[in-house]
Formats: C-alpha cells, sequence, structure tokens
C-alpha cells in the first residue's frame, strides 16, 4: 500500500508525474484518463506503471464511498510527438479532468473528512439517500451529479453552518494545491475557483462582480450561467465552497440571496461574503429565497 488515504495515494502519483512526459494513463477499454491520473504524464514505461498500480489503488480506496464508480482497465500509453505540444487540441483534451471525475473526487474526500470527524454516522445516510436515487438513473454523469447533492443535502440536514464549513475546509485541504496558479489576468481567488469549476464542465459561464470590501469582508454578486447542479428552487454550492476554501482557508463564507433569473439555459444568481469574524452562513445547499 502506498499510503491509507486516497490523499497520500494521490500525492504518490502526483510526485511520479513528470511535466514533459511522453507516457500517460486511459482506460484500455473506454479511451478515459482515470483519476487521479487525469492531466498527468510521465517520463518512462514503468514509472507509469507505478502510477497506473497506484492510480487502481486509489479507485478501489474510493468505490469504498461510491459503489458506482466506474471499473476502469488502466493501461499505460505514448503520446506520439505530433500531439506532444501544449498547444495541440488533442493534447489540451486529454489534460481536462471532467465533470464525473471531478464530482468523484470532490466526494472522496469529503467522506474522508466525514469519516474522520465527529459526524461519522452521516456516511451511512448520505449512502442511503445516493442508493435511492441510484435505482431511479441510469446515466453515469447523472449518478455522479446526484451524489453531490446526496453529501450536500445530508450536511445542509444535520449540521450547522460553522459545522458544514469545518468539514468542507478540511476537505479542501485534502486536495492537491490547485493548479494553475493565479494569473496575471485571474488573480481573484473566487475567480480562479470558478474557472476550475468551469474547466471541468461544471458550469457553462458565469459573471463576477466585487461589490464591496470592507475590514471583515468582501461580497461578490456572482450569476452561474448552465450550472449543473443547480435546480428550479435551490443550488448544491458544495463544489464551489470546496474550490474556494482551497484558495480562501482562512475565510468563513456566506451564500445567500440566491434568484434563478433564466430556465434555458438555467441560470442563477447569488451572492458571497467571505468574512474573517466568523460569521459565517448556508454553505453546502442554499434555497432560492434565503436570507
Amino acid at each position: 500500500m502506498i499510503g491509507t488515504t486516497l490523499s497520500d495515494i494521490r500525492r504518490h502519483i502526483e510526485s511520479l508525474a513528470a511535466r514533459n512526459g511522453d507516457y500517460y494513463l486511459i482506460c484500455g477499454r473506454t479511451g478515459d484518463r482515470p483519476v487521479p491520473a487525469d492531466g498527468l504524464a510521465f517520463d518512462c514505461r514503468p514509472t507509469a506503471r507505478a502510477a497506473a498500480t497506484a492510480t487502481e489503488q486509489y479507485r478501489t480506496a474510493l468505490r469504498r464511498y461510491d459503489p458506482q464508480l466506474p471499473c476502469y482497465d488502466v493501461i499505460v500509453c505514448q503520446r506520439s510527438a505530433a500531439v506532444r505540444s501544449p498547444e495541440d487540441t488533442e493534447c489540451r483534451l486529454a489534460a481536462e479532468a471532467s465533470t464525473v471525475d471531478f464530482c468523484h473526487t470532490v466526494a472522496g474526500v469529503v467522506f474522508e473528512t466525514i469519516a474522520d470527524s465527529p459526524h461519522g454516522t452521516l456516511q451511512s445516510a448520505i449512502m442511503d439517500r445516493y442508493l435511492a436515487l441510484a435505482e431511479t438513473i441510469a446515466h453515469p454523469d447523472e449518478l455522479c451529479l446526484r451524489l453531490i447533492e446526496a453529501i450536500a443535502t445530508e450536511l445542509d440536514a444535520r449540521l450547522s453552518p460553522g459545522e458544514q464549513a469545518e468539514i468542507l475546509r478540511a476537505a479542501a485541504e485534502r486536495l492537491s494545491t490547485p493548479t494553475p496558479p493565479p494569473t496575471a489576468a485571474s488573480t481573484d481567488p473566487l475567480e480562479t475557483a470558478l474557472d476550475s469549476l468551469q474547466s471541468v464542465s461544471m458550469l457553462e459561464t458565469y459573471t463576477l462582480d466585487c461589490q464591496s470590501v470592507r475590514c471583515a469582508s468582501t461580497r461578490w454578486a456572482l450569476t452561474l450561467e448552465d450550472y449543473s447542479l443547480g435546480s428550479h428552487d435551490r443550488v448544491v454550492t458544495l463544489p464551489l465552497v470546496v474550490e474556494c476554501f482551497r484558495r480562501l482557508s482562512a475565510v468563513d463564507l456566506r451564500i445567500s440571496g440566491v434568484e434563478r433569473v433564466a430556465t434555458t439555459p438555467p441560470s442563477w444568481q447569488l451572492t458571497i461574503t467571505a468574512t474573517a469574524d466568523g460569521s459565517g452562513g448556508p454553505l453546502s445547499v442554499v434555497d432560492a429565497g434565503a436570507p
């Protein structure tokens, strides 16, 4: 065993990666890039094989939390010279994580965190809700979204905002350092968090307006267009909160003022406030009309 947690295994796989490596991992049956090696390359075949073994170990561990996780036959491939350039379309597409992989990764770290917290009994409640949903949904993309929704719904129903923040902040710490780091064109931590969700197709587009900056808080107005986790009366904000805590770990967050502004594509407006005084608010799920 490389380690005892998903984070241990992920860090080991990342330590094997090389920025300009020629080798990468795929599923031999589907061609999918398996989490957590999606977007990584390796400098030689033996190293890639070691990464493949660790990837299979990671996915076996993750399947304890999500029995619907696809089973992959992980194999090593060598990238041809024709697609080695980072600017090449095929190379860029191979480096992009999918919505499904992103949801499984977030679910895994949240489950790990819950298991290590005083709220371990939440795991059974989440899985009961998820498995009930899984009986009525066949498409894997939809199932992964419902897993996130099940986690968020149970956190919202059973934990206070402060307890939710503690769980989600700890889950964010289990993820690797955000990459790529903020650039000159995108230095706002919230903007980079939204860019991350956009890169895995969790949302189509967004607009962000910093409305207020005070000594103890900053407030943004946010519009999400075609967001995967918005229903007719509420928005599941758990993935956005986890991504924000990866970059704003020392603050509390409050999400409020939720309003649906379009149905095709489904679009939402909401207000996000980052505070330094412990006055956090709703996090995992926010109902339309919430104060």
